[in-house]
Order: C-alpha cells, then structure tokens, then sequence
C-alpha cells in the first residue's frame, strides 16, 4: 500500500493570505477577530467575526490564473479556493508538462457555494455559482487534472473529509496526487442568525474576549472567513520527482456518531473513537503524540469533551502533550477547518512550535490540560494530530508525522 505525503499548502484567511502569512501572525498571538463589516449587525445577536477584511491579495494571484469571465461564475468562498490551490501546487513543483494528470484527483470539502448577500442581489451565473463543484472544475481545468473532480459535503469536517477520502484513493493506487481542501462560506445575514438561532456562536461584542476556547467563561464560537488547499501525493510519486516534503500523513479516521445532529456524544465518546482509529491506522501509540491541534470551539461541550476524550485516550500522556486551538484566532472556518488547522498542525511540527491558544483568560477548573496559552512554545514535535468535529457527528482525525 501506498504512503502518503503532503507536498503542497495554500491558505487564505483572516491572518494572511498565505500560508507563511498565516503561521508567522499565529506564533506573534495576533487575532483576525474585529467588529463585523461585510454586513450590517444591527438585528444580529453576534457582532464579531473573523473577516477577510482585504480580499485583493488573493483575487489579484486568481486573475493571473483564470479570466474575469471565468472568476465572475464563481462565488467569492470559491475563489478563495482557486488563490490556495495555486498557491499549493506552486508549492508542490509539480512539473505540469510532464506529469501524467490522468492520476491526479481534486477533491473539496465545502458546505455550499457561499452566496453572499451582495452577490444574492445580482443574482448573475445563478447556476455556476449555485454549484459548490465549480471551484474543483475551474482547477482541473486550468491545470488539465484527468483524475475526478469533485466536492464533498460533511458540515465542519468536510476538508478534512476531503483530505482522508484522497489519502486513500492514493492507498489504493487509484491516483498518484490528490488536490484537496475546503472553503469557508463569507459573513452573510443567514450565516449569522441561523448559528444565533442554535446557540452556538458568542454574543460577546468584544473581539478580544468573543472567543475563549477552553475558559471558563467561552460562551460560543466566532465566525472565521477562509479557504485551504494540500497536494496530497504518494511516497513514490514525490521520490520519483525529488519532492520537497512537508509531512506524512500517516493516520486518519472518519467516524459517524449517529446520535444528535449538533450535540456531540457524552464525555466525548465519538471524539475519542475517532482520535483512536487515527492512530491505528497510523501505526503509532498515543503515547507518541506531542501535540493536539483540537477542534476547540469555546462551546461550552465540545470544549470540555474534546478534554475529556483526550483524557480518556492518552491517560497520563494528556498532561504530557501540547493542546492548542486554532479558532482562538482565526475562528471557525467551517467547511475549511480541517485544512486549515491540518496546515497549522503541519508547520508546528515541522518547525517545533506549538501555536498558541490566544485570548485564554480564566482558567476552567474542569479543563485542566496543557492548552498553550497565548504564547507559543518550543518543543519537540515528531507525531501531531488534527481534530474536527462536524455537526451531524461528523466526526475527524488526521495524524501527521515528520
């Protein structure tokens, strides 16, 4: 069976756009978090979100790559897709003249195409950019990619969907490269009344204290902007064309819990199943992971089971591994955080720093692990996993190896 690398990255969101922009904005503790801007809050319960509050960077590396004609069939989330997978396969060098793009596949997590209200009021290329399939076609086209082209749809775990589903066609010997990723819908009017409506994003106005992931005073998650892009490829592919790698996925596992559509299993039952499997299908112990990027939502239960399931799967090693959460600063990017925070979890690892969980203020007495508060930490990191949980149970772990 094949091994699986990550050759290529590309991200896009509130702190950067790109990878580099992000990782270095994560390491200083800066927040993308601000007042709302892209529409008006004035009937909204949730003021603060994490916007990209400069969309030029990249629309300008988009239009270099694809004709105005082409980008004005596509919603804005979807072209935050076509700026990361440039930036992912530039990364990769891939030699495109001489690659056989039969055996490469581009597979996406996103939840839907992303109208946003602006756009609704045009209402133009309705059924292009009602298709959440656009954004992997237009790159396949662009690139002449043979292999399937395709979108996926799993709520919050959805790119990380994406990314085990490519990971195992490449097993499998069906392709030799998988682009995969996922993308963030914008703020839209709907977006923040219906999480309103569910309770589970914060009313706090104030954007240093809106999202506390693992506090005791967290009270809901933040709305995150942005897209993420890996070149999944087999070992023998990157060996064969001398790949820079940057690290192998060595585990995954996707697990259904079959329960409650937004409450997760108790004590974080389903969390722990999944985190188990990954690790199987890894080949590692548990004693063996040195950091946690968690899903870490400042919800009050997923927050205090993800600790719990931690607990519960690594015994005594809980408190021997770093925890940190991504969302504290760049919120939850939905359909696209699995891969953004599979990225971050790949940069730790290959750098040794564990990215800080920021606006971390009163302690939970219940949550009493190593969560990296808002200050990065040097350590040694040779094994380091990726969690996302996605409403309906939806639930996945990515395992990550120098």
């Amino acid at each position: 069976m094949e091994k699986v690398v990550v050759t290529g990255m590309g991200a896009v969101c509130s702190l950067g756009d790109s990878v580099g922009e992000l990782w270095d904005n994560l390491l200083a503790g800066k927040s993308g978090f601000g007042k709302i801007e892209r529409i008006s809050t004035e009937n909204h319960e949730s003021t603060v979100a994490a916007e990209i509050k400069n969309s030029e960077g990249f629309e300008s590396v988009c239009k270099k790559y694809w004709t105005r004609r082409q980008l004005n069939t596509v919603t804005g989330p979807s072209r935050l897709v076509l700026a990361t997978a440039v930036e992912a396969i530039e990364d990769c060098g891939i030699d495109l003249e001489n690659y056989d793009k039969d055996r490469v596949a581009v597979i996406y997590g996103i939840a839907d195409a992303g109208f946003e209200d602006a756009e609704r009021e045009k209402m133009t290329n309705i059924i292009l950019k009602s298709m959440p399939s656009s954004a992997p076609s237009l790159i396949s086209e662009k690139f002449g990619f043979h292999g399937a082209s395709f979108n996926l749809s799993c709520a919050c775990a959805s790119s990380g969907y994406a990314i085990a589903l490519g990971a195992q066609l490449i097993e499998t010997g069906v392709y030799d490269m998988v682009i995969a990723g996922g993308t963030s819908n914008y703020v839209t009017h709907d977006n923040i009344s219906g999480f309103n409506q569910i309770l589970a994003m914060s009313a706090n106005p104030d954007p240093e204290t809106a999202s506390r992931p693992f506090t005791k005073n967290r009270d809901g998650f933040i709305f995150g902007e942005g897209a993420g892009t890996v070149v999944l490829e087999s070992e023998t592919s990157a060996k064969k064309r001398n790949a820079k790698v940057h690290a192998k996925l060595s585990g995954y596992a996707c697990y259904s819990e079959s329960s409650n559509m937004t409450a997760p299993l108790e004590d974080g039952e389903g969390m722990r199943i999944v985190m188990e499997r990954a690790l199987k299908k890894a080949g590692v112990s548990p004693d063996s992971v040195d950091y946690i990027n968690a899903h870490g939502t400042s919800t009050y239960l997923n927050d205090k089971y993800e600790t719990t399931a931690i607990k519960n799967l690594f015994g005594k090693h809980a408190y021997e591994l770093s925890v940190s959460s991504t969302k504290s600063a760049i919120g939850h990017t939905l359909a696209a955080g699995s891969v953004i925070e599979g990225i971050v979890t790949i940069k730790a690892l290959n750098e040794n720093i564990v990215p800080p969980t920021i606006h971390y203020d009163v302690p939970d007495p219940e949550l009493d692990l190593d969560y990296t508060p808002n200050t990065a930490k040097k350590r040694e990191i040779n094994t380091a996993m990726s969690n996302s949980y996605g409403f309906g149970g939806q639930n996945v772990s990515l395992v990550f190896e120098k």
